[in-house]
């Protein structure tokens, strides 16, 4: 890394705190007037994180925005992302470098999971708007502080699926759009039943597990791995906790239910309406979870307060299973159903409210994403609470107000996690 861009610690200290102290909660693209940049022209971003979906965020996603930086604590991803990056971009070690630019409106994080919550809560503190990589965030606890710092700063917020608004949904050959209308003006009845297997395009990396018999190996020289780990528990370096295999690890994610649940369950939330609340009972089969390394799961059940489920049917023992299903009607894979002329009816229904889905509007006019802070908190609920049941081992009970589990003293234990100092919260 180039040396002028590295900062000591006492200067970067300073720096910080110079920069907040004159920081304006608005950013600079929106105030207007002499020296500042008007809404029409281009917004400015930086990633933080430039592994394999990292580059991906470096080179196609957001490209509407100019790309000023790039940062990352393995010096091979680093080199990469800023040869990707052009003539303007600066390469960083350290995130709080980045962030602390005032020239950069928008901060991606396409980071493992475990830093998700401390880089969007720095990020928004530093008057940034975020585009987050899912899941959004590793615990409960921290989805509850990610929102409230976006809600203090007043910030734009959006997660990285797009499936509750674009492209096709697994499975469905069609966009959420048409299943969300079938849902909302009763044309299965209700309580709904949701159940995802490969039958109905579920399809997620049950292979994406941990291993149980890791070596100490020697840190790379070009891997900063202190930094890496940043606020999970210390452990002996492996290539396999670190890049492509670390969501196989408690610590860090939660195998494929981490890696891939909140594609999937985030537009099933919007089609039962529950972006504002969230199960209230949850129970998992699965084998006995190793305390680090993140194991298979053969089913988990999500039931809401009104009757609504949601089943992952890790084994696909179902192969029959409708994707959504009501006392009055199903729909199947490809959008097959059961009821009659569902296509002209659908046609002939109101459409669900808008959404704002272009984040760029969304930042030049201070409007919600359509995927933001908020439901996209919810979402990752329903992942963190699967992942909870799967680490316990029974049935749960949850709050949806308070997001709290009930008299459960170990699952609420997985709500606030400890940080390694001197991360925090």
């Amino acid at each position: 890394m180039n040396k002028r861009h590295t900062l000591s610690r006492r200067q970067f200290v300073r720096t910080s705190i110079a920069s907040m102290a004159t920081l304006s909660l608005v950013p600079r693209h929106v105030l207007g007037g002499p020296g500042h940049t008007p809404p029409s022209e281009v917004l400015t971003r930086a990633v933080i994180g430039t592994g394999g979906m990292g580059m991906g965020h470096v080179n196609s996603i957001n490209t509407a925005c100019k790309l000023l930086a790039v940062c990352d604590v393995d010096q091979k991803h680093l080199a990469a992302a800023v040869a990707a990056g052009g003539a303007d971009v600066k390469g960083y070690h350290d995130f709080r470098e980045v962030i602390a630019r005032k020239d950069i409106d928008i901060v991606h994080i396409p980071t493992p999971p475990h830093w998700h919550a401390l880089i969007s809560i720095a990020a928004a503190k530093a008057g940034k708007d975020i585009w987050c990589e899912k899941p959004m965030t590793r615990t409960i606890g921290e989805g509850e502080a990610v929102v409230a710092a976006v809600k203090k700063y007043q910030r734009i917020f959006r997660l990285n699926t797009w499936f509750r608004f674009s492209d096709g949904f697994y499975g469905m050959g069609t966009t959420v759009k048409p299943i969300k209308k079938a849902a909302m003006h009763g044309l299965l009845g209700w309580p709904l039943k949701v159940t995802l297997n490969a039958s109905t395009g579920f399809d997620w990396k049950f292979g994406w597990v941990g291993r149980t018999d890791l070596t100490p190996q020697p840190v790379p020289s070009y891997l900063d791995y202190n930094l890496w780990l940043g606020p999970a528990p210390e452990k002996p370096y492996h290539p396999h906790r670190v890049h492509g295999t670390f969501r196989g690890y408690w610590d860090y994610d939660g195998g494929g239910l981490g890696d891939m649940g909140q594609h999937y369950l985030d537009p099933v939330q919007y089609i039962l309406g529950k972006d504002n609340e969230s199960p209230v009972e949850v129970e998992c089969e699965a084998p006995k979870q190793d305390k680090d390394a993140v194991g298979i799961f053969h089913r988990i059940r999500l039931k809401y307060a009104d009757g609504c489920e949601i089943i992952l049917d890790g084994d696909n023992h179902d192969t029959q299973a409708a994707f959504l299903q009501g006392p009055q009607g199903k729909l199947m894979k490809g959008m097959k159903s059961d009821i009659p002329d569902l296509e002209k009816k659908l046609a002939q229904l109101p459409d669900p409210e808008p959404q704002v889905t272009d984040f760029v509007q969304a930042v030049k006019t201070r409007s919600k994403f359509a995927l933001n802070e908020v439901n996209g908190h919810r979402s990752c609920t329903l992942v963190n609470l699967a992942k909870t049941a799967m680490q316990v081992g029974r049935v749960l009970r949850f709050d949806s107000k308070r997001q709290r589990f009930i008299d459960d003293k170990e699952a609420n234990s997985y709500i606030h996690q400890p940080m390694r100092g001197p991360w925090k919260i």
